[in-house]
């Protein structure tokens, strides 16, 4: 008894995250883009642009005091420094600098001055950086030393104008109070003299007061701050150089790249991922192929030593044997959704192989009449016989197309050929196919049914009233979610179920190009060969042999025995397991 598969929890954040970063690196020629946009734009940046320099000096602020060393004195007091820092970089500061730069012959403009100017302030420090940066190195340390001492030079003055300020108001009070003073000392006579003599004493003493806060005034330490790091001549240019500006490139094109591939995702009307894929097929997911450049050129991976690929067939293989579903009626039609059928054409070969590998007694019937290939990629030489219950019949297909296919080392099982028909619905639909579909209700005995893709022609359609469970197989990177939809709703319709689907990586170009040089091999050893009065099947394209032909390359053809018209109990006999081998 099979146990359920649990569902994916649509609210699983890490493997949701996986997922879409996994979508995200589907689309790699869009990454690939980013980065090198990213790259070339940090290249010409850093080629392009001219080398400028930077020097830089340190300013240390510092505020006026009486006594700096006097116990609990603060070099902060007063000082607010985001306002000191907007005092270095106004035109106050570039005035002046550009007076003093004048004298040395650097003519400038303030505004080109302190275009290049850059003022900083370490954290929890009373410290101005002064950058400049310049296009010549000599240029950069003379205008960063002009800008700080300008600066040092503007303090000083707005300190001592301060002060001045200060010493005119304690003058202009000090001024009448010494009049007054001098009067009543004029009028100090008798017993008014008493009174006159208390008066000029108070006045003394504000008088007093007021040249106590004048001297104290003259006596401040106006010096602005120190110059504690002078600016130097640069050594080499400053800025980011081709190393950092190509890493920034590099993650400014990756990001890039990201967001076009979000976009591409989001418009994208492919499969996202296999959670999505199995939501719209409404079935589970059979198994994922892996890509085996072995594997070109040939069809079956079953039979092949040390195969990765072979190994997935016989994991679906026994996955199906004990599914329920399938185990009742052991019929099974393999299908892709549209476009090409090759990688469902190698699916239902291998996936008979592999049954005739567990000991079952495996039918693969070709549905495929429009253009059937599948004796030519497995091989297929010489006539075919005739079943005993198809003596009397008219030789229209399925007569005369049974053949029983070698596979080296796993067994052997039974091919029924398809063949080019004027009327392909008939043909599906007729009782001599019915009869064929019916032997998978004998014990032991599995039919696979390849049939064209499922939304490019209604073959597959007609023959899901008979063979109910179907396995979808499709490239994940170009089946649309709604053709899988569709899908769904025709099998259900028809009566069928959906017992899972099967990934395949597609076809890259050394396996488009092997392809074509093995289809080029086969259509060279191609002979015409009638059977009994009728035609051979037709080539379709370079990727289809015709029955008649092959290549001669053991390598590349299996062993295929002609079923003998009369043995056995109505042609029933040519069943092949691993023990009849």
């Amino acid at each position: 008894m099979t146990q359920p598969i649990r569902p994916l929890e649509d609210q699983d954040e890490p493997a949701l995250l996986r997922d879409q970063f996994r979508q995200l690196l589907r689309y790699r020629s869009l990454l690939a883009c980013g980065v090198v946009v990213g790259l070339l734009g940090a290249g010409w940046l850093a080629l392009s642009g001219e080398d400028t320099y930077t020097s830089t000096g340190e300013v240390s602020v510092r505020s006026a005091t009486s006594d700096p060393f006097a116990a609990g004195a603060s070099a902060d007091k007063g000082i607010n420094i985001g306002s000191e820092r907007q005092t270095a970089v106004s035109d106050a500061v570039g005035t002046v600098a550009v007076g003093s730069l004048a004298k040395t012959g650097d003519a400038v403009e303030v505004g080109t001055l302190l275009s290049g100017l850059q003022v900083t302030n370490p954290p929890n420090t009373l410290v101005l950086r002064f950058s400049y940066t310049g296009s010549e190195p000599g240029q950069a340390k003379a205008r960063a030393q002009a800008l700080a001492e300008a600066y040092l030079e503007i303090r000083r003055e707005r300190t001592e104008n301060s002060i001045d300020n200060m010493v005119d108001g304690y003058r202009a009070q000090l001024k009448p109070l010494t009049e007054q003073r001098d009067r009543l000392a004029q009028q100090e006579t008798g017993t008014v003299g008493n009174d006159v003599t208390s008066a000029r004493a108070n006045l003394i003493v504000s008088i007093s007061e007021l040249s106590q806060k004048i001297s104290e005034l003259r006596a401040l330490d106006t010096t602005p701050g120190y110059l504690n790091k002078k600016p130097v001549v640069p050594e080499a240019p400053s800025g980011a150089g081709l190393p950092l500006l190509l890493g920034l490139g590099g993650v400014v094109g990756l990001a890039l790249g990201l967001l076009l591939s979000w976009v591409r995702l989001v418009f994208d009307p492919a499969v996202r991922s296999t959670r999505e894929l199995v939501r719209s097929l409404g079935a589970p997911l059979l198994g994922t192929l892996p890509r085996e450049r072995a594997a070109a050129g040939t069809l079956l991976a079953i039979g092949r030593g040390g195969s990765r690929l072979a190994e997935e067939y016989r994991a679906v293989a026994f996955r199906l044997a004990y599914d329920p579903s399938f185990a009742e009626r052991r019929r099974l039609l393999v299908t892709a959704p549209r476009g090409d059928n090759s990688m469902a054409t190698a699916a239902a070969a291998n996936l008979a192989a592999a049954f005739a590998e567990m000991g079952r007694d495996v039918l693969l019937v070709e549905a495929d009449l429009r253009a059937p290939s599948l004796a030519g990629e497995l091989g297929a030489a010489g006539r075919t016989g005739r079943p005993s219950w198809a003596a009397q019949a008219e030789r229209t297909w399925p007569s005369d197309s049974r053949t029983n296919v070698d596979v080296p080392g796993s067994g052997a099982f039974t091919l029924v050929a398809g063949r080019r028909t004027d009327n392909v619905p008939r043909a599906l639909t007729s009782a001599p196919v019915g009869r064929i579909l019916a032997e998978g209700g004998r014990p032991g005995a599995v039919v696979i049914v390849l049939a064209p893709p499922v939304l490019s022609y209604a073959d597959a359609v007609a023959l899901i009233d008979r063979v109910e469970g179907v396995v979808v197989v499709c490239d994940p990177r170009e089946v649309h979610r709604s053709d899988l939809e569709r899908i769904r709703e025709i099998i259900g319709a028809a009566g069928g179920t959906v017992l899972g689907t099967l990934l395949h990586p597609g076809y890259g170009r050394l396996e488009r190009r092997a392809r074509r040089k093995a289809a080029g091999r086969r259509g060279h050893g191609r002979t015409a060969s009638p059977h009994d009065g009728h035609d051979a099947p037709e080539a379709d394209g370079p990727d289809r042999a015709d029955v008649a032909g092959h290549t001669g390359d053991p390598t590349e053809t299996l062993g295929l025995r002609t079923v003998e018209s009369g043995s056995g109990r109505g042609g029933n006999d040519h069943s092949s397991t691993a023990g009849h081998r």
